[in-house]
């Protein structure tokens, strides 16, 4: 009797615990860059990022704010692992490219990468560029890490955007 209460005891905190660990960040909500955390951004960098998150379809506005200017950009796109077609501004071109988002296997962080050929470059040519995101959230929900690994033919580049939930 005691060994299968046991084992039931057992499997029961198996199931919780398995339940538990895929539970997927929620990351909706608007977030601030936190410049001083993170690593690679240009210098002077504003950034207010606005998550919409439906269970796995996300939309994404970012502002950003630098010497440069002001610019939005937006994105959608769903955590399903299929590839998408995604169009890009890139200086004053803008370019279509592919773009696959799925859950880490353990479903702890968002993954995204993006790859497009053609892109033009300021010699007159044209490039390919990968791209790769990974989105985690911290255990209270208030920061956002996302880390970015851009390949362009300048070699990689990597960085750390740091996010605080408003």
């Amino acid at each position: 009797m005691r060994v299968k209460f046991a084992a039931s005891v057992a499997a029961l905190l198996l199931v919780a615990a398995s339940a538990a660990a895929q539970t997927k960040p929620n990351f909706a909500g608007t977030w601030v860059l936190d410049a001083s955390k993170s690593e690679g951004v240009m210098q002077g960098v504003e950034e207010t990022m606005t998550v919409r998150q439906d269970g796995d379809k996300f939309t994404v506005e970012s502002k950003m704010k630098s010497q440069r200017g002001e610019r939005t950009m937006n994105i959608d796109f769903a955590a399903d692992g299929r590839e998408g077609d995604y169009t890009f501004r890139m200086m004053q071109n803008e370019g279509k490219g592919k773009r696959t988002a799925k859950w880490s296997a353990d479903g702890a962080a968002l993954e995204i990468s993006e790859t497009a050929d053609g892109v033009p470059t300021p010699d007159g040519g044209t490039a390919s560029i990968k791209n790769w995101r990974r989105w985690t959230l911290s255990a209270d929900g208030k920061t956002l890490t996302a880390e970015e690994t851009r390949t362009t033919p300048r070699g990689e580049q990597k960085s750390k955007r740091v996010y605080t939930r408003q």
